[in-house]
């Protein structure tokens, strides 16, 4: 039988240590959430985030800024947040609109204070996913792991997670030949690639462990990258969408933001 890898129950038992952890603490860890625009996937992220802070004890701050905003003033805000000692977390919420340069405005964000990936911090899904994987006792070295999809927030940093967890890893994209080659192989498939449905059951095979981070909005169901209804009678663990990575993602998230607040003191 077809094991549910159910990254919501796991989100709400790690929102339980996080919350007894901030008890303890004379400061309460904060985040700020920078947001360009008001997007409606974007906004959907945010309350998730801002409900989570407030169920562990954590203070997070959402600012919202006009969609024409530019560049140098949002750098600007991003720069002091960086000298306010008070906060410990930030994220700039990704999209953002064609006049910023994405990569240019995340490095801007101090290292220590980028609680969704630098070098002090494993992005947030990144760190989900091994967190899923680890408490079903998933192993991962010396298996073969395939990752569909080569973003910069969650393809490569999840390749690169797996292989230093001494998996054997291959990483699948737009230009690679019969993927269904490709993920057939895999003993752990992460599929990353922002299109729904993209792997059926065509694309994999028995004994599989199937991480769908796919979040795709079809006729106003939010369904992932993976056809689960028929892969999930194959293989034999499956994160399902909604309810798996996403979950944990913003779990990871705030267990990073008590990484920098350790790193502070």
């Amino acid at each position: 039988m077809t094991k549910i890898l159910d990254g919501k129950t796991l989100s709400l038992l790690i929102a339980e240590k996080l919350k007894v952890r901030i008890s303890r603490l004379k400061q309460k860890p904060k985040i700020v959430i920078i947001q360009v625009g008001n997007k409606d996937e974007s906004n959907a992220y945010i309350r998730n985030k801002l409900k989570f802070a407030e169920k562990i004890g954590a203070v997070a701050e959402h600012v919202r800024l006009a969609e024409t905003v530019s560049e140098m003033s949002l750098l600007s805000h991003i720069e002091k947040l960086n000298r306010d000692k008070s906060v410990h977390g930030i994220i700039v919420q990704l999209p953002l609109p064609k006049q910023l340069d994405e990569r240019v405005i995340s490095q801007a964000v101090l290292p220590e204070k980028a609680v969704d990936g630098s070098a002090f911090f494993l992005p947030a899904t990144t760190r989900g996913i091994l967190t899923l994987l680890d408490h079903y006792k998933i192993p991962i070295a010396g298996k073969k792991a395939v990752v569909v999809g080569r973003s910069e927030l969650v393809g490569k940093p999840t390749a690169l997670a797996l292989l230093n967890r001494d998996a054997t890893v291959t990483v699948c994209h737009s230009k690679t030949k019969n993927i269904a080659k490709e993920t057939k192989q895999a003993d752990i498939l992460v599929v990353a690639a922002g299109k729904p449905k993209l792997i059926t059951a065509q694309h994999i095979s028995k004994h599989q462990v199937v991480i769908d981070v796919g979040i795709n909005m079809v006729n106003g169901k939010m369904v992932g990258d993976v056809d689960f209804e028929k892969v999930s009678k194959i293989v034999s663990a499956i994160s399902p969408v909604p309810g798996g990575v996403g979950p944990m993602t913003v779990a990871s998230l705030f267990e990073n933001l008590l990484d920098a607040y350790a790193l502070r003191k």
